[in-house]
């Protein structure tokens, strides 16, 4: 309870952990190429990007980045670095600092921060948004604290297992 309180490390570690969740994507690498456009080249005064024959798309560009159809500007690929590694000494930092902001000034905080949601989520039963406050973990025999700390704003309860 007495470790200093690193908000900047939290933020740090939780961004980086938060990203190990994430799945890969990218675009299909057939995606434009389902053509059979093909440039006319140099000297024929017209662009390089291969107009498109057939009926409804006839004279209009192909394969470009520059195109309606055309692939993306530097398209996105699975091999991408998606996770990360955190160190275990950070990650151990960053649950001391939370236990001790958790801890003492922080119920006040979270109770002043009660306030209504912007936006559509009033009407989805995220009506109102408070601050994270004081965690209580509890042993064996907990339902009468659960109940003691059920009503007030930002402390959460939870057992010990």
């Amino acid at each position: 309870m007495k470790a200093s309180i690193r908000p900047d490390i939290v933020k740090f570690v939780h961004g980086q952990i938060s990203k190990n969740a994430r799945q890969p994507y990218a675009v299909s690498k057939s995606a434009d190429h389902q053509t059979s456009a093909e440039s006319w080249g140099t000297g024929r005064a017209v662009s390089r990007i291969p107009p498109e024959g057939g009926t409804h798309r006839a004279g209009q560009g192909a394969f470009g980045n520059i195109c309606r159809g055309g692939h993306m500007f530097a398209s996105t690929k699975i091999w991408r670095r998606w996770h990360r590694a955190v160190n275990v000494t950070q990650k151990r930092h960053v649950v001391v600092s939370t236990i001790a902001a958790s801890a003492y000034p922080s119920a006040e905080k979270a109770k002043d921060s009660l306030g209504i949601h912007a936006g559509k989520g009033k009407m989805r039963n995220r009506r109102y948004i408070s601050r994270k406050g004081t965690l209580v973990v509890y042993g064996t025999e907990g339902a009468k604290l659960v109940k003691a700390f059920r009503n007030i704003i930002g402390v959460e309860v939870a057992p010990v297992s």
